[in-house]
């Protein structure tokens, strides 16, 4: 039956280990949204082709419930900000990882000018500086709900608490 404390992988390894063109590509993405390591890119490039092979799963179903379950999908990836709301199918197909990583609590935590730098957004969520809902999150890889945007500050209680937001500027 199997251990119920081990949870399985939520993450697929690349097939093939060495190819330098992925690894660099693996790379820019941890130092660009400062990921701990390989494994957390990895996750959300699994979480990105499961919503894509639903999305392909849903085009082979027929047209009444075709309608229902495209809708479900669209309705929770609009809800997580991954897609817009005007988003069609083949939006879902063109979907990217960069799009599930903008999502994320710790760029979130950056872009919106609580931090001076990712690795800095990344300190302050682990040592519970931040809430979302009133709620302390520190997982970094927390996926914040488009709704949940606004509600995301400094506790009331850290040191940091009143500290002026100053949004970074795309470059």
């Amino acid at each position: 039956m199997g251990d119920p404390r081990r949870l399985k992988k939520k993450y697929k390894k690349p097939s093939h280990p060495f190819q330098k063109q992925r690894i660099e590509e693996e790379l820019r993405y941890l130092g660009e949204y400062g990921l701990r390591n390989k494994r957390e890119f990895w996750k959300h490039r699994t979480q990105l082709g499961n919503y894509r092979r639903t999305a392909r799963k849903i085009r082979t179903l027929p047209p009444e419930r075709q309608k229902k379950e495209l809708r479900v999908l669209m309705d929770k990836l609009i809800r997580l900000g991954i897609i817009e709301k005007n988003a069609e199918f083949e939006d879902l197909l063109l979907m990217t990882v960069e799009d599930i990583l903008n999502r994320r609590l710790q760029t979130l935590v950056f872009k919106k000018g609580l931090a001076n730098s990712i690795y800095q957004a990344r300190q302050f969520i682990t040592h519970r500086h931040i809430e979302v809902n009133g709620k302390r999150i520190d997982s970094p890889s927390y996926i914040l709900k488009k709704d949940e945007e606004d509600t995301l500050k400094f506790v009331s209680s850290s040191s940091f608490y009143g500290r002026e937001e100053q949004p970074v500027s795309e470059q």
